[in-house]
């Protein structure tokens, strides 16, 4: 039987709470991660992703009291990103409660980290975060972006995913900024891009907004899908999400 197509709601906390934007900015409040968490795992989400949206800007540690509370609610995955540089990061959170840890802008200073992570840890727990835009003058046309966004890292996303994954991470989380928040799909010709580079799962965020996008999406090439706007506000629950992958033919656990 095929593996299942992952339906995971994001959330991205800053200042204690979790906030949604449109291409990172103009954020607006939509709760308590802890209960948000819970009325995901009640919802039937296959996983959970933390994101501290501000631990980089900001040069410090994903908040992680609130990681352990999301972890002692939830009784499925956790994945937990923001702040992560080193293996010592990795264990602080993976004790917290976290299952996966996602690293972007400390793999970007640092790319070796991800060996010595990967190599004290195993490849399953880390998971490289890659906020890409398209970009002019990379040879494939996207850019790949650090501190949530703001500034560009002068890499060409394909080249810089193809690396990571060859350091060891055992999985790609691939959030388009031009299309975050936007709520008129994610972005397929990068979702099919990434797809043809890496041969690890490959999660698709940016864009949601009906439920045939995270169809297109698969269809695309991702084997999971990762959404915040429509969930948290509720235009979507992951069920719905999930039926009509399984109408369109796709493995889903309903």
């Amino acid at each position: 039987m095929s593996v299942a197509i992952r339906v995971i709601p994001c959330l991205d906390v800053k200042d204690g709470r979790v906030v949604k934007g449109v291409n990172f900015t103009h954020l607006r409040d939509a709760g308590d991660p802890v209960e948000l968490a819970a009325a995901y795992g009640v919802q039937g989400a296959d996983e959970l992703t933390f994101l501290d949206i501000s631990a980089s800007t900001e040069g410090r540690e994903t908040t992680r009291d609130m990681v352990t509370r999301c972890a002692e609610t939830v009784f499925i995955p956790l994945t937990v990103g923001g702040g992560v540089r080193q293996p010592d990061d990795v264990d602080a959170l993976l004790r917290c409660g976290a299952d996966k840890v996602g690293i972007n802008t400390g793999a970007i200073a640092r790319p070796e980290s991800i060996n010595e992570i990967t190599t004290r840890f195993g490849n399953q727990v880390l998971v490289l975060s890659l906020d890409a835009r398209r970009e002019v003058g990379m040879p494939s046309g996207y850019g790949v972006t650090t501190h949530g966004g703001t500034r560009s890292a002068g890499m060409d996303a394909l080249e810089w995913v193809r690396e990571a994954v060859e350091r060891g991470c055992g999985e790609v989380l691939l959030n388009s900024m031009d299309a975050d928040g936007t709520e008129d799909g994610f972005d397929l010709q990068m979702t099919e891009a990434v797809r043809n580079v890496i041969d690890v799962p490959l999660i698709a965020s940016g864009g949601a907004g009906r439920a045939e996008h995270f169809v297109e999406a698969v269809r695309a090439g991702a084997d999971a899908v990762l959404a915040a706007s429509v969930f948290h506000y509720g235009q979507l629950t992951v069920n719905q999400v999930k039926q009509a992958l399984d109408q369109a033919g796709f493995p889903v656990r309903l």
